[in-house]
């Protein structure tokens, strides 16, 4: 089934990964970098009625929710969309409350804030929440966006744990399950600023099957169709395919013991190239030039 809907899924904002910035209003200019290459403009873009739309901000991955959710508020009221609320859910309780229920049923967009995913999915999996996320998602033109924690989640797979310095060693990456919005792919963020390729390597050689998605700080995928990704932002998404993988030692090595990869395949994606998750096809945009005119 081809959804409705659509995901922007963000790999954090300058630095910290929201907009939760120590210097957040001294140093307002690097934090407004993150939407004004178009990531938080993309979500108006193409969300139902533009400025107009119903955004509701879902901090429940964070331990500062107040604060993340009234940033994101700021945020896009400096866009000129002022019809933003925040939705705070810190209970399964919650989340199969009528009332939640129905202001997710009234909005256009919803925007999953950055913290720990796990508390994401394990307060919201499987609730009357999640199953509205998903009907709406699929049925309905719904976008749903998140970032750093929010996008790690989307995925029917997802991790949740593991540092960037021991990535390779096997066990050290620990996956769970997400909120299933998108299949056969896992997402990673904070990809390059906090070196976690070799995470995205053991997930994917793992369960070759899932395209690994790693995203730069300010960027992220705009998805369409269940399929057609499509790079925003000014950094860098890499693709880690794991289909042509030719070997590996990971069912042969103990616990704790590097891995050996042979023969996986990496893209690279900025700003406006497009990947078909169907057919694996990567364009790369090019600005053309215009010709020089004597």
């Amino acid at each position: 089934m081809i959804p409705n809907g659509k995901l922007i899924v963000i790999g954090g904002a300058v630095d910290t990964g929201s907009f939760t910035e120590k210097n957040y209003k001294e140093d307002i200019r690097n934090n407004l970098n993150f939407f004004e290459e178009g990531i938080l403009k993309t979500i108006l873009n193409e969300a139902a009625h533009g400025l107009n739309a119903r955004i509701e901000i879902i901090p429940t991955a964070s331990q500062i929710p107040v604060e993340v959710g009234a940033e994101y508020v700021k945020a896009f009221s400096f866009l000129d969309a002022h019809n933003t609320g925040v939705l705070h859910i810190h209970t399964r309780e919650e989340a199969n409350d009528p009332e939640t229920c129905a202001r997710l049923e009234a909005a256009d967009a919803v925007v999953f804030t950055g913290g720990d995913q796990l508390r994401l999915t394990s307060i919201l999996g499987g609730t009357n929440f999640h199953h509205l996320l998903l009907k709406k998602y699929r049925e309905t033109p719904f976008v749903l966006a998140g970032t750093s924690a929010g996008a790690a989640a989307c995925s029917n797979n997802m991790i949740y744990q593991g540092s960037a310095s021991e990535a390779l060693l096997k066990g050290e990456v620990k996956i769970t399950s997400g909120l299933g919005l998108i299949n056969d792919v896992i997402i990673d963020t904070h990809f390059v600023q906090r070196g976690r390729i070799g995470r995205l390597f053991q997930a994917v050689v793992s369960n070759p099957m899932a395209l690994g998605i790693g995203l730069g700080e300010d960027t992220g995928l705009l998805i369409k169709n269940g399929s057609e990704m499509i790079a925003v932002g000014s950094g860098l998404v890499i693709l880690v395919d794991g289909r042509a993988v030719k070997d590996t030692n990971i069912t042969d090595v103990p616990l704790g013991a590097p891995i050996s990869i042979s023969n996986l395949v990496v893209h690279v994606m900025s700003k406006d190239d497009h990947y078909n998750l169907q057919t694996h096809q990567m364009v790369i945009h090019k600005e053309r030039q215009s010709a020089d005119v004597e």
